[in-house]
């Protein structure tokens, strides 16, 4: 398998002086697999330069799989210039997280309207599927990719494939479930403290294990970091913190901060490979850059092609209460916070029910049987874990698997632990952005509705 990078900076495109060694185009990553299924990693402004390449090639048809992680802009900018999505007799599909608003064809077609972009989506002449994805496991071609969700303040996945017993990992725009610093990690190569006590900071680690090649969102330093959580992104010594808790062989330095230039990109290698040598460890360490070529051998024999395909679209109704809405209970003390989560997700189309101490969440729990619950931990009456472990004791499945979001000002890994333990099933630290929430409330209902079909 071969993996070459075509994009790599991150939030916006910066070519220039600055920035010839790592390059300056947009998210877009390309692996060819030895049976010569082609798939792309995001649609950035660095898939101009893949469509050309292809086109000059002269191999037809012109046929791929694109893996978006999501339909922020600049992993979709590219769409409209991608070459190969303007011939007939090509077939592409195409991959990005379902959710419930807008759908992915819709999207891509929104920047092409005819305000911002002179071809529509419907005029494009290759054959094109949408699959809008959850998380899960399907195949391409021999190979086999896992989708998991990311965090970010928008729905995004993380996707790892494996093909002839080799793996890459394309895990970008993610930032640290946890707030607490990352601690220096020691030479048992494990995670830091942490990190474990949080099972999203695991389920992204094992999304990453004993990958061969693990391209990770690197945006921010961790002093850096402070002033940009909620902005979806990872510090540097997060990145490989996690990539060593995995036991990664190499791991690529990913969506370069367009403020950074190529000495400054170097600097953070070397940070990085300082980190990894504290923890006693062989991890090779680098930044990506555009035209770099990964060769990855397929030791292993490769499956027949023709494997399955995701659902085009989610179905079922399982994320919905009874009455037929798509209902979040929110409990907060805090009049502020009431207000602006109830309008966030007022306008997400779902049905908002309020209750400001425990004992008033816990009636409406059980009478309105709400798909979610967002719930304060420190309240009048009782607090937020005793309302979570009266729920994890109800006999109604509907109400002892109902996920549970703690939102709470205690960012210590001791609470943490402590809000798991209690039953929570997802941990947010205050201070947090409207946007962080919404995603977090997506991804849950999109796993219950998974769980349940």
């Amino acid at each position: 398998m071969h993996i070459r990078f075509w994009g790599t900076r991150g939030s916006f495109a910066k070519p220039g002086s600055t920035t010839l060694r790592y390059g300056g185009n947009t998210s877009c990553v390309e692996a060819r697999m030895a049976d010569g299924t082609l798939v792309v990693f995001d649609c950035g402004t660095g898939v101009h330069g893949l469509g050309q390449a292809l086109l000059a090639a002269a191999q037809r048809p012109i046929d791929g799989h694109l893996l978006i992680t999501h339909t922020h802009w600049d992993h979709i900018q590219g769409f409209p210039f991608f070459a190969p999505l303007f011939a007939s007799g090509n077939t592409w599909h195409i991959y990005a997280p379902g959710g419930f608003g807008k759908d992915l064809e819709g999207t891509l077609a929104g920047q092409m309207e005819y305000t911002y972009f002179p071809v529509t989506l419907g005029q494009l002449g290759a054959t094109i599927h949408f699959h809008e994805l959850t998380e899960g496991t399907f195949d391409l071609g021999s190979g086999r990719v896992t989708a998991c969700y990311l965090n970010h303040p928008a729905v995004a996945l993380g996707y790892r494939l494996e093909v002839g017993g080799a793996t890459i990992v394309y895990a970008t725009d993610h930032e640290p479930h946890t707030r607490e610093p990352s601690l220096l990690c020691t030479s048992s190569v494990a995670p830091a403290s942490a990190l474990t006590v949080h099972p999203e900071e695991m389920r992204h680690i094992a999304l990453l294990a004993q990958a061969d090649l693990v391209i990770h969102d690197a945006q921010y330093t961790e002093a850096e970091y402070p002033q940009k959580r909620g902005w979806g992104h990872s510090p540097v010594e997060y990145t490989v913190d996690v990539a060593l808790a995995a036991q990664a062989k190499r791991l690529a330095l990913f969506h370069h901060d367009p403020l950074r230039d190529d000495a400054a990109v170097d600097h953070l290698v070397d940070l990085c490979r300082q980190r990894v040598r504290a923890c006693g460890s062989t991890m090779e360490v680098f930044a990506a850059a555009e035209g770099q070529v990964i060769a990855l051998p397929e030791a292993a024999p490769p499956r027949a092609p023709g494997g399955r395909l995701p659902a085009s679209t989610a179905t079922g109704t399982t994320s919905v209460d009874p009455k037929g809405e798509v209902t979040v209970l929110l409990v907060d003390d805090d009049p502020a916070i009431v207000q602006l989560l109830q309008t966030v997700l007022q306008l997400e189309g779902f049905r908002i029910l309020i209750a400001h101490d425990g004992d008033t969440a816990l009636q409406l729990a059980k009478t309105e049987r709400p798909s979610l619950l967002l719930l304060d931990w420190q309240m009048p009456g009782r607090d937020g874990l005793e309302v979570c472990r009266s729920l994890r004791a109800e006999t109604d499945p509907w109400l002892s698997d109902m996920p549970v979001v703690l939102l709470t000002g205690q960012n210590r890994a001791e609470h943490i632990a402590t809000g798991f333990a209690a039953g929570v099933t997802d941990y947010l630290t205050k201070p947090f952005s409207p946007a962080h929430v919404r995603s977090r409330v997506h991804l849950w209902l999109l796993r219950r509705r998974g769980s349940i079909l």
